[in-house]
């Protein structure tokens, strides 16, 4: 059982982590499948739009009410039961035969996601000691990672085996749920169960809200920038004269490097602080982002790793410096940092595509890279935490 001392469980973080990468390995099927499913509904480009916008607004804007009923009634079943959503009806998409079907494959496994995220990602606090910062690094890094590899397996498989054989694919998260019922502890409560949401919100935040928005905001800000630049790079590659295999080979550089970054980034956070690495970090993801946006030729390698690890080396930061300062509520927090501010970022995506359609992609890229510039801003006004603060408590 965790306790307070500098001791890390380095096999429940593992993990947990798994179940990071097992739920968002499942999520990431759907949308590089949307051309097989239009081809086989005959699905318009609007219905795409929807499901696309269903399963985004599922899986991260309704983290904060799942984060509030983790933090009110800690139970394991947020974490199993919702895992288990998407392992079993994502797969099951595959063999659906109209719109309305593929919806509600989208919004159980979507729904599922937005349920077992807050409460894992809370429980990290509790088993991290004195490695918090790269505890949650790793634990963060397992979810981009999956992001990365699941569209690459399931776009293989259904090549090879054919959509029909989706549900085959549920074996894989089922033998691996067996193994998370066995070691998943049971989550920790604050005794919160006798509050209601507002009231929740005032013993979670309390008199520290101000600091949790401002460190919202500079997620927000990390989330559009990044989430703009997954959605529109390829489409920028391809117009500058890369073949779609070199763009996905980039795209897979820019993800990697990102999550070597946010390991890096997480393990010297425990030694260095939070907000000096938030400085380090945002001060320099804009020119390095120019510069990837403006090198010619084979330069672009050197240049996306690192752009991705800049732009990706501070995701776990967020996380953790708002647990730090609003430790009452980690479930709710989490959802917060994560999903409401990732959600957020990528709502705003479609407005980039819009202004991209208007002036160029391009343009409008190298206007956005420059706003890591203003985080800059809230940054200042955060007050640090982590290894300097400890040592001077």
């Amino acid at each position: 059982m965790a306790d307070s001392s500098s001791r890390t469980y380095w096999k429940i973080l593992i993990a947990l982590s798994l179940v990071h990468f097992s739920g968002d390995f499942y999520s990431s099927f759907i949308n590089p499948l949307f051309p097989v499913f239009m081809d086989k509904m005959g699905l318009s480009l609007a219905q795409v739009g929807f499901l696309a916008g269903i399963s985004r607004f599922l899986m991260f804007i309704v983290q904060p009410l799942s984060g509030y009923w983790a933090d009110r009634h800690p139970s394991r079943s947020f974490i199993l039961i919702g895992l288990l959503m998407p392992i079993l009806f994502i797969p099951l998409a595959g063999i659906t035969t109209g719109f309305y079907g593929l919806l509600f494959c989208i919004i159980i496994g979507s729904t599922g996601s937005s349920l077992f995220h807050p409460p894992v990602t809370g429980m990290v606090p509790l088993y991290a000691g004195r490695n918090l910062g790269l505890a949650m690094s790793i634990y963060n890094t397992a979810g981009t990672l999956a992001f990365g590899v699941g569209p690459i397996f399931i776009t293989w498989y259904v090549v090879r085996f054919g959509l029909r054989a989706m549900p085959l694919t549920m074996a894989i998260g089922l033998l691996i749920w067996i193994y998370f019922y066995w070691v998943i502890p049971n989550p920790k409560g604050d005794d919160m169960a006798q509050y209601g949401f507002l009231e929740t919100l005032r013993q979670t935040l309390g008199g520290v809200w101000q600091l949790i928005l401002l460190i919202w905001i500079v997620m927000v800000m990390r989330s559009l920038v990044g989430q703009s630049l997954m959605t529109f790079m390829p489409v920028l590659w391809v117009q500058k004269g890369h073949t779609l295999v070199s763009a996905g080979v980039l795209f897979s550089i820019f993800t990697i490097s990102g999550t070597v970054a946010g390991i890096l980034c997480g393990h010297l956070s425990d030694r260095m602080g939070y907000k000096r690495l938030l400085w380090i970090t945002h001060g320099l993801m804009t020119p390095f982002l120019l510069v990837f946006l403006l090198v010619p030729g084979k330069w672009i390698y050197p240049a996306t790793i690192l752009a991705g690890g800049f732009n990706m080396a501070s995701l776990p930061l967020g996380v953790v410096m708002a647990q730090k300062i609003a430790p009452k509520g980690r479930s709710m927090v989490a959802s917060l940092m994560m999903g409401l501010a990732f959600g957020t970022g990528g709502i705003l995506s479609p407005i980039v595509g819009k202004l991209g359609d208007i002036f160029t992609i391009q343009s409008v890229l190298m206007l956005l890279v420059c706003i890591p510039v203003l985080s800059l801003i809230p940054i200042y006004f955060i007050p640090e935490v982590g290894k300097h603060t400890d040592e001077q408590s």
